[in-house]
């Protein structure tokens, strides 16, 4: 380099995904984000960057525009750290496929990635802070292709009426997901506050932070260790396959389930919003009703979530049943939403440091119980 350290670029850690094809020089580090084992999806990266205090790098993704949504890196920027705490957006380019952006060091270690990461070990530790409460009854269901846990967590009494389930990280590169899982979690172990507490008199909450451990580890986008997209594979999940939903769907089976979230992240939409299941056989008027109660009251407490702008509403009897929200409305018959939230910001509401970001996340989290709340007697 003739100047500083020299550069390395590393990945070889828990969620970590990058190749380097060149950082010879500061002014031109050229890389490659890998893809999904046994898959064509890749756009998820995460990787460290050990260099020199004060230098300026220049960095650039070479095969961006080849990734899975490449729509996504419209006005789209990149999350840095230097501790692995605060995550900050920064000036980032995207032309002929290639995603380029800079950064003048700060320490002799700066962090990038697609979005603020959630590792395998930041969930352990959710799963450890939960269970040390007394209303938490923690469970693994069954173990993932590389053989981790998969932690479910049964917040209250089982013999409640009403049987609330909220899943994330089907696809586990969107870690929004189980920062999300982090604030909805806290808000409904509050023991001060009057929802959450009213909730629990009425109702048992199933919680699965994280549907996809390995992919988590392994810094996939969007599939399991077999390359396997868990959301699809509802109505046909196999213990070879994608356990994850094998397992997690035979525990919904003993349980019953009076209403379903599951929690999502969209590479495009700069918007928070709710995919609903209006394709499903047996949707109704009273279904349509509950679902636009849940979304107008879920505003109403935060004015980051919307309802103008989100997927195209399917065609009646037109529902693919591999993905969970539809096979759960259709098969279990009971309200089931798929919560989207963005990698990039929220158009309507922007944050200009740090974009949407885990804690925006955390408190959407936090706000959907007292959408859960507002829809409780109609469940």
């Amino acid at each position: 380099m003739g100047v500083g350290n020299p550069v390395v670029i590393s990945s070889g850690f828990d969620g970590g995904n990058i190749k380097c094809i060149s950082c010879d020089s500061p002014e031109n580090i050229r890389l490659n984000i890998v893809h999904d084992a046994g898959s064509e999806f890749h756009q998820w990266f995460y990787f460290r960057l050990t260099g020199t205090r004060g230098q300026k790098y220049n960095l650039h993704i070479e095969n961006a525009g080849e990734s899975s949504y490449p729509e996504g890196w419209k006005e789209y920027r990149v999350v840095a750290s230097n501790d692995q705490s605060d995550w900050y957006r920064i000036s980032t380019d995207y032309q002929n496929g290639v995603l380029s952006f800079s950064v003048t060091a700060e320490s002799d270690v700066t962090w990038f990635a697609y979005f603020e990461p959630y590792t395998l070990h930041q969930h352990n530790a959710l799963i450890s802070c939960c269970a040390a409460d007394d209303r938490v009854s923690a469970e693994v269901v069954g173990h993932s292709l590389d053989g981790r846990d998969i932690d479910l967590l049964q917040i209250g009494d089982a013999s409640k009426p009403l049987k609330i389930w909220a899943i994330a990280r089907q696809h586990p590169g969107e870690s929004m997901a189980e920062w999300w899982m982090e604030g909805y979690l806290s808000r409904l172990l509050d023991k001060d506050d009057a929802v959450s507490k009213a909730l629990l008199n009425k109702a048992v909450f199933y919680v699965v932070p994280n549907m996809n451990p390995d992919g988590t580890y392994r810094g996939h986008l969007r599939t399991n260790a077999n390359g396997i997209n868990l959301n699809r594979e509802w109505d046909r999940a196999t213990p070879e396959n994608s356990p994850e939903v094998f397992y997690v769907l035979q525990k919904m089976r003993e349980t019953g389930i009076s209403l379903s979230l599951d929690v999502h992240g969209d590479e495009a939409l700069p918007y928070n919003f709710i995919a609903g299941t209006e394709g499903i056989r047996s949707w109704s008027r009273e279904r349509k009703a509950l679902q636009e109660l849940f979304k107008s009251n879920l505003m109403a407490v935060n004015p980051d979530f919307q309802t103008t702008i989100g997927y195209p509403i399917c065609a009646p009897d037109s529902a693919n049943y591999g993905i969970c929200s539809s096979f759960i409305a259709e098969n279990f018959s009971c309200p089931a939403m798929t919560l989207e939230m963005p990698f990039k910001d929220t158009a309507e509401s922007p944050d200009q440091r740090h974009g949407w970001s885990g804690e925006r996340s955390a408190r959407l989290g936090s706000s959907c119980v007292d959408a859960i709340y507002s829809v409780l007697e109609q469940l």
